[in-house]
């Protein structure tokens, strides 16, 4: 009985706590309230979330982006690799054109007049002394031979015949048979038969001579050269150019250098010169041993000479060549060629100078002088002892911090 009395307060005790909630509302009105409360609660969250997202559009307007950092922004700047300028022995030269010469180069012309039958070689031929180069037609001139050695046997056979004569005339003379006279015509038939056979002798020879000249051979051993005739060309030393072919001989050549006139007074014998390629190679290094006495009317230039030992695989006769003519050799500042930088036309370096305890790239231009291996001299722009920067050129700026990493 009491537990049932204790179950009834209880629920009493919580309809009066419903009741005031609801403020004496129905279950309807209960219902209606909670939506209410919903309803106003869905605005709170919806002004807040219009209130959170306006705070961040604002706030994203007023920031700036932050700037990526570049190249020796740090602290310690951009580590670079550098290199101390040195004096170096730097060789004061000029370059000229070089043609190759032969000592011993001929050019055939014809000494005689007829019709080519044969050319026995080819451009480029090596030949050797006296080989048989062309045959011109020597049948005009083997028939002047054949009718000088007829006419020779003739002065012969007068000639045997008088010295038979005076002999004979001598004894008689000297036997009192015949006179003074008969004796002395007979010895000028002699003298005069004599003479005859030996300029008939002397002229066979000329003859046999000219007919060897139909006969063009090598003058020594040497390369054939071009050959501009053909078979069946009328060859004529007459003609305006009766130039056959050439033979050189592809040892001890000669380089021919013609140094202008401003440069004449420095030229002297022994001078250094370098024989190079298109692309600098250097082929032989020689000397100069011979200097002009003249100038050259046409080139108003001096002609020099250097020897070239050079076998035929590298350097040929009429091949040109550079010559860099070494004048004298001085220290100067050499800078690496990887700290060069050329920017219209000038050229530039970035040295790395100390500022406030730190290193600073600063921009300088220098002027170029000629190179040194893996290097340029420098005519201005540089001092012994400066550090150029040699690596991360282009990410350089004119008072750039930089941190160097050696030299």
């Amino acid at each position: 009985m009491r537990e049932d009395a204790a179950d009834g307060a209880a629920r009493s005790r919580s309809d009066a706590i419903t009741h005031a909630q609801t403020g004496g509302l129905g279950q309807g009105g209960l219902d209606k309230r909670k939506k209410l409360v919903r309803d106003s609660a869905f605005r709170r969250i919806q002004v807040t979330s219009c209130l959170i997202l306006a705070g961040l559009a604002a706030t994203g307007c007023q920031k700036k982006p932050a700037a990526p950092a570049g190249p020796g922004t740090g602290m310690g700047g951009l580590p670079v690799q550098t290199a101390t300028i040195a004096l170096a022995p730097v060789a004061q030269s000029s370059e000229y054109v070089a043609t190759i010469k032969s000592r011993r180069s001929a050019t055939i012309m014809p000494q005689v007049s007829g019709l080519l039958t044969q050319i026995l070689v080819r451009s480029g031929d090596p030949v050797k002394a006296g080989q048989t180069l062309m045959l011109i037609d020597p049948r005009q001139q083997q028939a002047a031979v054949a009718a000088q050695r007829a006419t020779e046997r003739q002065k012969k056979a007068l000639y045997d015949y008088n010295t038979v004569e005076v002999a004979r005339q001598q004894k008689l003379f000297d036997a009192g048979v015949t006179s003074r006279d008969s004796y002395e015509q007979a010895q000028q038939a002699f003298q005069n038969s004599k003479a005859d056979y030996e300029a008939a002798v002397e002229s066979r020879k000329t003859q046999e001579q000219l007919l060897a000249y139909y006969t063009i051979q090598a003058p020594f051993d040497g390369v054939v050269g071009d050959v501009p005739v053909h078979v069946g060309d009328y060859a004529s030393p007459l003609n305006a150019t009766p130039t056959l072919t050439t033979v050189d001989e592809n040892r001890d050549l000669e380089a021919y250098i013609y140094v202008p006139t401003e440069r004449s007074g420095e030229v002297r014998m022994g001078l250094d010169v370098d024989l190079t390629d298109n692309s600098g190679k250097v082929l032989e290094k020689t000397k100069i041993d011979f200097v002009s006495s003249q100038v050259d009317s046409t080139l108003q230039g001096v002609l020099v000479k250097a020897p070239v030992h050079s076998g035929s695989e590298i350097l040929r006769t009429a091949q040109m060549v550079k010559a860099r003519i070494i004048w004298s050799t001085k220290p100067m500042a050499v800078v690496p060629v990887l700290a060069v930088i050329r920017q219209s036309g000038q050229s530039f370096v970035y040295v790395a100078q100390p500022q406030n305890g730190h290193f600073m790239a600063v921009q300088k231009a220098v002027t170029l002088g000629d190179t040194v291996g893996n290097a340029y001299s420098i005519l201005s722009g540089l001092n012994p002892g400066d550090r150029v920067i040699v690596s991360g050129t282009q990410f350089l700026v004119n008072g750039m911090p930089v941190t160097p990493m050696g030299g």
